[in-house]
């Protein structure tokens, strides 16, 4: 058996161009979903507002990404890529000029805030081709027996950039303000679109251009519902992700709870992706090939567990040790999801198998915004971070007994066998 190579997919020069423009795109767009939600609760000091943003994004999110999967499977990737990116950096400008002394002193404040949740629908809108574009591009980029590796190293960036902008998002909200911050991010998305122009137009495999909608959707529909594995994955993670989703109130707890101010926030975002960073990277030598279902409900068993116990804590560094458990756990949870995507959906519905994923999982990362910020608001923010912990371990046991395919699941052969093609 040849040795295994965990750098395959980085000797590849166009994926290397690909993870360049995902890290500049993803680092500037965790700095500006830290920063806005600094600013608007520092305008609200209301904790259903953070819930509002998540809102405001899942629904254009949800309701396009059927259509969006459609569109990616129809299209060139790389252009549509860029235009996404373009009208992302418009975005990421018009949050900068609300944020500016001149309109924060000339507009009411709930003008700043509606426009702001404006902009953020906009963002949800073009989200919800983002993940059906960035799953296409890769399949399109490495070759098959590299998907694995590929997966690994990409959602690896993800996550490093998410780290790095949640981490530079919250000092710099310190250091240089939240206007100068958020400019900061317009330059980054421009960058992430000039690099994407050195990887080349892509072929459209779908052999049925012009198929109509209904159809198209129908079919993408069907195949994940009827391939129970990728059906319990995606399951397994939108409910997680749903209840356990803590993100989205941290700056409650960083200027209530905690009283750690930006600085500490900065931390607390940090430390999540710096967990699934150090799983991600210890991935790409370790596989998770075998037991493969088995390794999935245990991290997200393990994921709940974290949760509970930052509810729990009322002491910061143990706060920041829970959230990193968390995010070690979902960092191997994402993986596993991601290789499991890639091995077992065809090329040519791609776009619509990634939009379904997004429905399932990007999706509820919104939705579970807005029942943390709900749910704050309701039965006050511990209880809810407990509440939400204690659902992903139900979660886990459930379909852990309910669906005996993900259970038994090991990706061993389907491995070798894209290895071997």
């Amino acid at each position: 058996m040849a040795k295994r190579d965990p750098y395959a997919a980085l000797r590849i020069k166009e994926f290397n161009i690909f993870l360049l423009v995902r890290l500049f795109l993803v680092f500037g767009w965790s700095m500006q979903f830290i920063v806005i939600e600094w600013q608007v609760y520092s305008i609200t000091k209301d904790p259903l507002s953070l819930g509002i943003i998540g809102l405001m994004e899942i629904i254009p999110a949800f309701t396009m990404a059927l259509f969006a999967g459609h569109i990616v499977d129809q299209k060139e990737k790389r252009n549509l890529f860029a235009l996404c990116i373009a009208l992302f950096s418009l975005i990421s400008l018009g949050l900068f000029l609300l944020t500016t002394e001149t309109v924060v002193s000339d507009w009411s404040t709930h003008s700043v805030l509606y426009s702001i949740y404006a902009l953020v629908f906009f963002g949800g809108f073009l989200r919800s081709f983002f993940g059906p574009l960035i799953f296409s591009l890769i399949g399109l980029i490495v070759p098959k027996k590299t998907y694995p590796n590929a997966a690994t190293w990409s959602t690896s960036t993800w996550k490093t950039a998410t780290v790095l902008g949640a981490l530079f998002g919250g000092f710099a909200i310190s250091w240089m303000g939240v206007a100068k911050t958020l400019s900061l991010v317009f330059v980054l998305v421009l960058i992430a679109f000039v690099l994407v122009f050195l990887i080349k137009k892509k072929p459209v495999l779908n052999t049925k251009i012009g198929e109509p909608l209904k159809e198209s959707l129908k079919v993408g529909i069907q195949f994940v519902f009827q391939n129970k594995v990728i059906l319990g994955a995606l399951t397994l993670d939108m409910i997680a992700v749903l209840f356990g989703g803590t993100v989205a109130i941290l700056s409650v707890f960083a200027q209530d709870i905690l009283e750690v101010g930006s600085k500490g926030f900065g931390i607390m975002n940090a430390a999540i992706s710096m967990g699934s960073i150090v799983t991600m990277f210890i991935t790409t030598y370790i596989p998770i090939n075998k037991n493969t279902g088995k390794k999935l409900l245990v991290a997200v068993f393990v994921f709940g567990l974290s949760i509970i116990g930052f509810g729990l804590s009322s002491v910061f560094w143990l706060s920041v040790l829970m959230l990193f458990i968390s995010g070690a756990a979902d960092g191997i949870s994402m993986i596993i999801r991601q290789t499991i995507l890639q091995l077992k959906t065809p090329d040519d519905m791609r776009g619509r198998v990634s939009s379904v994923n997004s429905m399932f999982v990007g999706s509820s990362n919104e939705l579970g915004a807005f029942e943390s910020g709900l749910a704050a608001k309701l039965i006050g923010p511990v209880a809810a971070v407990v509440f939400g912990g204690s659902m992903t371990l139900i979660t886990a046991l459930t379909i852990g007994v309910k669906n005996p395919a993900l259970r038994t699941l090991d990706l061993t052969e389907d491995i070798k066998a894209h290895e071997a093609s």
